[in-house]
């Protein structure tokens, strides 16, 4: 069965939208089947995997709220080499009509359930904000990555997350639980991200992922070109470091641990 994973932060310009474009695209490069869900109205992921997200046919919309079958509404064909579930403007929209419906919080836990067995990785790439379709995410993970920058204010966004996590584990998903945290744009000349760094290892432990990813120009770059940076260059420090990652998410997929199970508290 599928493991679903939301990556998440309520702090925008973290690096969420490229962990999840180019963790989809390593992972799929290692041979597994991978579907990403793009849930942020501002369409970010879909575009980065080259798909127009102002001519897409079908969103995240059309899943969440017309209650289309995910066949229907995938997108096949992108340059990252799996499955995508789009998102433009419309997706603004889905919030609300959601607000009408019954069983709000569970549409994409219900509209992904009778598919788990068809993809190894299906990653959700939230919206930057706790919202509707946040929760939707979260309701239908089995854990959440957390991306965040090393500095001062991102300790602070991450506690107000983790606070989140704890509350809808109460409400809509008891097995909820944090599946990493990832250093983003990572400086290790700078001395506070290196402080941050430290603290982070020290209250989580295990839970902070080895792999960091870099400062690193191609990243940047990539999204205008529309391809995860694996394909814009291959020989980044960007794109070895997702690489990594999807190496390491592997590997501890792979060792039993006795706190799967736990929750972020």
């Amino acid at each position: 069965m599928g493991k679903v994973i939301a990556i998440a932060n309520q702090k925008g310009g973290v690096g969420k939208t490229t962990t999840a474009v180019n963790l989809a695209a390593s992972m799929a490069a290692t041979k597994r089947k991978v579907l990403l869900i793009d849930l942020d109205p501002q369409g970010n992921a879909t575009m980065g995997s080259g798909v127009d997200k102002y001519d897409v046919e079908h969103t995240a919309y059309e899943l969440l709220v017309d209650e289309k079958p995910l066949e229907e509404v995938a997108v096949k064909n992108t340059s990252g080499g799996y499955d995508l579930v789009a998102a433009n403007s419309d997706v603004t929209a889905a919030e609300i009509k959601l607000m009408e419906v019954f069983a709000r919080e569970v549409r994409l836990r219900n509209a992904l359930k009778p598919f788990l067995d068809h993809y190894h990785y299906i990653f959700i790439d939230c919206p930057p904000s706790l919202n509707l379709l946040t929760v939707n995410a979260m309701s239908a993970a089995n854990s959440i990555l957390v991306p965040m920058q090393c500095e001062y204010y991102a300790l602070e966004g991450l506690t107000a997350l983790l606070e989140t996590i704890n509350q809808l584990v109460s409400v809509v998903n008891p097995d909820l639980h944090i599946e990493g945290i990832l250093r983003t744009m990572f400086d290790p000349r700078n001395r506070l991200a290196n402080d941050v760094s430290d603290q982070l290892r020290a209250h989580f432990g295990d839970k902070v992922y080895r792999t960091v990813i870099p400062r690193n120009v191609r990243l940047a770059e990539a999204p205008s070109f529309g391809a995860p940076v694996m394909y814009y260059d291959k020989g980044s420090t960007g794109s070895k470091a997702y690489l990594s990652l999807a190496g390491e998410i592997l590997r501890r997929a792979e060792q039993p641990s006795d706190d799967n199970n736990e929750t972020a508290a």
